[in-house]
């Protein structure tokens, strides 16, 4: 009995020994982190050496410098779409409706745009298409872009972990949501992306970009918010303003439909002036429909989408042939 109580306090013994040498060994490949079992009050304490001293302050905190999210100095861009607006280029994009077929985005993204315009607004597209559509021609001449539904941290976060380089937000109203939108299309410390990955990553696609892909992307997204409300009208000067915000669109159409009046009318063409002057002011750039490609000050713009591509392209093709199709007396085809 002696030698079994013996061996039972020899075990715990050597159990408690064992605990604490396991627990010497996590100390020391973490030796910053808190004692186990133990508050560290690292609310009010930063640990020797730390930038941050003092209580905790999110409102005070200095950002870090550490290389997996800071790009090296002098690093260039290498989004093409944003170097030739940067440069006081007009860029224009080319619309998409429907990517369930990749080669036709291909087509569109390989026929001399500056960037895709792929509708996810008034198209029933699906993010798992959008993505499989852009990975198929990566290196297409236009980069890959989206406009998306509304002011949406779900929407905004795929189309960026998807590989977009131009993100579109329609109907911004308000400061707040223009805010919003900055903030869930932009990495800390600009922004509050959250790092998920996706596509965007990959090599394939912006993994291997110059200086790394999180580090860069900040300075290589184009961020273009559309005034298309009266709401967004009174509020187009404050809008501009938000940092991260690369251009404000007129938005052609809904504007005209919000306001109750035709392009062309006294009343229309105050309202689009309205957000020119917020661009100017604010000095971001200001984008319309691509029939606007000659009205002062506008630099980025909104083309037609594959089915007027394709329309054009058979009557260039066709001529004098073009839509002569044979006109019978009876029958489903009699009414065309």
């Amino acid at each position: 009995m002696r030698k079994l109580l013996a061996m039972l306090v020899m075990g715990t013994v050597l159990s408690v020994a064992a605990w604490q040498s396991v627990a010497q060994q996590a100390q020391n490949q973490f030796p910053l982190a808190a004692p186990a079992g133990r508050d560290s009050n690292a609310r009010q304490v930063a640990p020797p050496g730390a930038v941050n001293q003092g209580p905790y302050d999110m409102n005070t905190w200095k950002y870090g410098n550490a290389p997996a999210f800071t790009a090296a100095a002098g690093t260039k861009l290498w989004n093409p779409a944003k170097i030739k607006l940067m440069q006081g280029g007009k860029i224009v994009g080319g619309t998409v409706l429907g990517v369930s077929d990749p080669t036709t985005y291909c087509a569109m993204a390989n026929a001399g745009y500056d960037f895709i315009w792929t509708e996810m607004q008034h198209a029933p597209s699906t993010w798992d298409n959008v993505v499989k559509a852009w990975k198929t021609c990566p290196r297409a001449r236009a980069v890959p872009g989206a406009r998306i539904a509304y002011t949406d941290e779900r929407d905004i976060q795929r189309a960026l972990d998807g590989g977009a380089l131009v993100l579109v937000v329609p109907t911004v109203d308000t400061v707040a949501e223009a805010i919003q939108a900055r903030d869930w299309a932009y990495f800390p410390p600009l922004g509050k992306r959250s790092q998920g990955g996706g596509a965007a990553f990959a090599p394939e696609m912006w993994g291997n970009v110059p200086g790394g892909y999180r580090q860069t992307i900040n300075d290589n997204l184009v961020l273009i918010v559309m005034i298309e409300t009266l709401e967004g009208l009174k509020n187009a000067d404050e809008i501009a303003k938000v940092p991260g915000i690369t251009a404000v669109f007129a938005a052609s159409g809904d504007l005209a439909n919000f306001s109750g009046f035709a392009q062309g009318s006294p009343d229309y063409e105050r309202a689009i002036n309205i957000v020119h002057d917020a661009a100017i002011k604010a000095g971001v750039k200001l984008c319309g429909p691509f029939a606007w490609k000659d009205r002062p000050d506008f630099t980025c713009f909104q083309a037609g989408s594959e089915v007027a591509q394709i329309a054009r392209g058979a009557r260039a093709e066709l001529g004098d042939l073009y839509n002569t199709q044979g006109k019978p007396e009876v029958g489903p085809y009699a009414a065309r």
